[in-house]
């Protein structure tokens, strides 16, 4: 992991960034079709499932499923999957701090911002960190119907945020360049957590479009009114222009599936839990 200690993140994910919005039919299909190779990605899933068909590297990326194909698991109090991918972590917050692998916790307060009133509720609460593969569908969605009451932007490094860069890099995801949206919800206060990496083009919310990355290199704000942004479970609230980790939070102690663990595989509506 040495080695991403050298690089210059940000100036390398931009110029992906370049490439990724290109409309010239050669460069976007060449990436496109490499791609799909190399991360076996499943088309079939998708609503449009000829590659060629998108007009750049980021609407294939991006790209919307076929209706109906991530059912939502029922119950109101049942916590869904907001993305598609592997179980980083999940489990207690105990006082503040959040299990990242073996011999790594990373602060609360410090992923939200530094804020403590925005990490207090929280400090007692829950997480579940989910990782999106390459090859993984990229939009992220609502665990509990919920209103938007703040997001903020924080920026930060961009390593990866893999496997092995969670076991190997202290504070991994308090240290990365990250959007955070805080929620009112009928089970308590839940936030999402966006979490850039190495190659990332940019994160962006339903709500207000492109937020990172962002020219402002500090910690920005937003806030909404109590029922200005009602979105319902399993509604759609960003994405991610290649691929990343969410880290979601809950202020009440959930309930987790048995079954699930690190490395646990997910699709976007299935049941994590209950609150």
């Amino acid at each position: 992991m040495l080695w991403q200690h050298f690089l210059p993140h940000h100036l390398l994910s931009r110029l992906v960034g370049v490439l990724a919005h290109s409309r010239i039919s050669w460069i976007k299909n060449t990436f496109i079709t490499w791609f799909i190779k190399r991360y076996q990605v499943n088309m079939s899933l998708a609503a449009e499932p000829n590659p060629r068909n998108y007009p750049t590297f980021n609407d294939f990326f991006t790209r919307a499923l076929k209706p109906n194909i991530r059912p939502i698991a029922p119950g109101e109090n049942v916590i869904i999957s907001p993305a598609d991918g592997a179980i980083s972590q999940l489990g207690n917050i105990h006082q503040g701090k959040i299990f990242q692998a073996k011999g790594f916790d990373f602060s609360l307060n410090q992923l939200l911002g530094g804020d403590e009133t925005l990490a207090a509720p929280f400090s007692n609460g829950s997480f579940a960190t989910i990782y999106l593969a390459p090859k993984d569908y990229h939009r992220v969605h609502m665990p509990l119907a919920g209103k938007l009451r703040e997001m903020i932007y924080i920026p930060g490094e961009l390593f990866s945020v893999n496997t092995q860069s969670a076991a190997s890099i202290p504070n991994l995801f308090a240290r990365n360049e990250r959007v955070v949206a805080l929620f009112d919800t009928p089970q308590g206060e839940m936030a999402l957590v966006l979490v850039g990496a190495m190659i990332v083009a940019s994160i962006e919310t339903v709500w207000a479009g492109l937020i990172a990355p962002s020219r402002i290199k500090k910690i920005q704000h937003w806030r909404y009114a109590a029922d200005e942004i009602s979105l319902e479970k399993g509604a759609e609230t960003g994405r991610f222009q290649l691929g990343s980790t969410v880290v979601a939070l809950f202020s009440s102690v959930v309930a987790w599936e048995e079954q699930l663990k690190a490395g646990s595989l997910l699709s976007m509506g299935e049941s994590l839990g209950k609150n």
